[in-house]
């Protein structure tokens, strides 16, 4: 109840749509009601005297009738469309909330999600809010209405009738608790196998590639029918529990028919009850065990749309590691300036990254990090843009601690060329100016040949509009590389990051992309990781990175002369050439 009524709070901005559909569904109900009541008073005629009053009577209940059925198209129409207007609406929002979100949670967040299961929790579980909305709430009040209503008029007619068709009524409401208790886990165990199921299928789709070529279509499509059949399973183990469930519901209430037929017609036959009233009783008697039918159906939708509810607000409830100190600073520019000050980190407390980090990398400069791989040279451009923070030691920007400064105006100091490249599916100019979106077209191309990308791209089919497709599936690795260089020169930032920026690339593209990171570092920090030591020899120091400290630190000659673990590296990739 507690996800509920936070759901309903979400939903402020369309209350008063929800108002409009709720005083249609008053209406409704009161004209359901006159029905039965204008049956009783139509047999009431009938088995009187005929006259010319009792004919005009008739017409007047048949135009009241008519009246009634005409009305319930219109405000059946306006409780439906407003209340799946609302629900939609409200759908779309939370969909968006969710996924903005995600956006504010940190990396350590994401390290053990799957993007399946999170998708499906913006998309899947949000859906069953318009059940909840559109149909769960609507159908609880209706059925609720009609139920006091109903009893109200049984009463009115016969008192001692009325009790003995609430006979059934306590039996009905505890098995509907059990249900509710019974049914609820099933639900939200089938909402997450069908999240773990996106998973599967967004995993498999993304690496359908791979899979082909390791001719594992066999063993992938097992995979899929074992997370198929899960969801299959746990619904189905739900939908069990309901065709139990509501026969019996439906059995208990007939009841109570049996019980009015039996006692109604002893009340008849002895004069005590007329035959209109027996007759109207009957007919607000299937009126009052329809919603109570309906609403053990109610339930379910109910416990459906809560394990979804619960799922959402799970991610809603996460905090991220992340954020701005309530004095954080909003900073506008900067000289890029970066020192890291005796940092340590890991991101398990019993397995250290880095240890006791400390360098400084000045406007204008190249500082170079390099070292076998694990020894946590990424880890140090995460830092820098704050996707974690450091357990201990301090990074500084311009002497002023990260942690003093906004996040967004921060990450606005910085630019990072990846090894992974990232390009949506879009054109190439819309990739290059994906963080500058005020940039000219102009100014595109000048960015595109400061990353040596201008070449390639002309010979495009459509040039700077080309398509590329899902992460750039149309292009080269060194293509990609190139384009993600543009993208970091258009943003003019004070700070560049290169990540292995030339690890999917040739010699030649590799030699462009040195000569474009050159030119780059006479007005900007450049912060390079490498593996490919050719792509380090000019920089203005060489961090060398082992077990998580600096083991060696110092320019290209220096370091060879050092010869210690830099020197090996270096003999290692280049003996062969020598």
């Amino acid at each position: 109840m507690k996800n509920l009524l936070r759901l309903v709070k979400y939903a402020k901005p369309y209350w008063g749509l929800l108002v409009v559909s709720g005083i249609s569904l008053l209406v409704i109900t009161a004209l359901n009601l006159m029905g039965p009541w204008l049956i009783k008073d139509l047999i009431t005629i009938l088995t009187g005297s005929f006259d010319e009053t009792s004919m005009k009577a008739v017409w007047v209940i048949a135009i009241i009738l008519a009246a009634t059925y005409l009305l319930k198209i219109l405000f059946k129409y306006l409780n439906n469309y407003l209340s799946h207007k609302a629900a939609w609406n409200l759908v779309a929002d939370m969909r968006v909330l969710v996924y903005d979100h995600l956006q504010k949670l940190s990396l350590r967040y994401y390290q053990d999600k799957q993007t399946g299961q999170l998708m499906s929790r913006t998309t899947n579980d949000t859906a069953t809010f318009e059940m909840l909305i559109a149909h769960a709430v609507p159908d609880l009040l209706a059925n609720i209405l009609v139920i006091v209503g109903v009893t109200t008029i049984l009463f009115f007619i016969n008192v001692y009738l009325a009790l003995l068709t609430l006979i059934p009524v306590p039996f009905l409401i505890w098995g509907s608790w059990i249900f509710m208790k019974k049914i609820r886990p099933n639900f939200r165990e089938a909402q997450s196998n069908l999240a773990d199921l996106n998973a599967t299928l967004q995993d498999n789709i993304s690496g359908m590639k791979e899979i082909q070529i390791f001719n594992q279509q066999p063993g992938e499509k097992v995979r899929i029918q074992k997370s198929a059949g899960s969801y299959a399973t746990a619904i189905l183990h739900a939908l069990k529990l309901s065709a139990i469930f509501h026969p019996t519901v439906e059995a208990v209430s007939s009841l109570g028919t049996v019980i009015v037929v039996v006692f109604g017609g002893w009340l008849a036959l002895r004069g005590s009850l007329s035959i209109s009233d027996i007759v109207g009783f009957l007919l607000y008697l299937n009126l009052f065990y329809q919603p109570i039918s309906a609403l053990a159906r109610v339930t379910e939708d109910l416990q459906q749309a809560i394990a979804g509810a619960d799922r959402v607000f799970e991610v809603l409830d996460t905090e991220p590691d992340i954020t701005d100190k309530p004095n954080a600073e909003d900073i506008k520019t900067s000289r890029g300036e970066i020192t890291f000050d005796d940092v340590s980190f890991n991101y398990v407390e019993s397995s250290p990254v880095l240890q006791n980090i400390s360098f400084t990398a000045r406007p204008g400069k190249m500082v170079a990090l390099v070292g076998p791989t694990g020894v946590g040279k990424t880890t140090v451009i995460s830092l820098i843009a704050r996707f974690y923070e450091p357990v201990s030691g301090r990074i500084l920007l311009d002497g002023r601690d990260l942690r003093d400064i906004t996040l967004s105006s921060l990450r606005n100091q910085i630019s990072i060329v990846l090894q992974d490249i990232f390009l949506f599916n879009g054109s190439v100019a819309e990739n290059i100016a994906y963080g500058s979106k005020s940039a000219t077209k102009d100014e595109i191309i000048q960015a595109a040949k400061a990353a040596r990308a201008h070449e390639f791209i002309i010979d495009m089919p459509e040039s700077y509009d080309t398509v590329i497709g899902e992460r750039g599936v149309k292009l080269s690795g060194g293509q990609k590389q190139r384009l993600s260089i543009a993208r970091a020169v258009l943003r003019n930032t004070p700070i560049l990051v290169f990540d292995e920026a030339t690890a999917a690339v040739d010699v030649e593209t590799e030699s462009r992309i040195q000569q474009a990171i050159q030119e780059l570092a006479a007005s900007r920090t450049i912060i390079v990781v490498a593996h490919r030591l050719s792509t380090v020899k000019r920089a203005d120091n060489i961090l060398v990175i082992q077990d998580g400290k600096v083991a060696e630190s110092g320019d290209h000659m220096e370091l060879l002369a050092y010869n210690g673990l830099y020197r090996q590296l270096y003999d290692i990739q280049f003996r062969n050439q020598e």
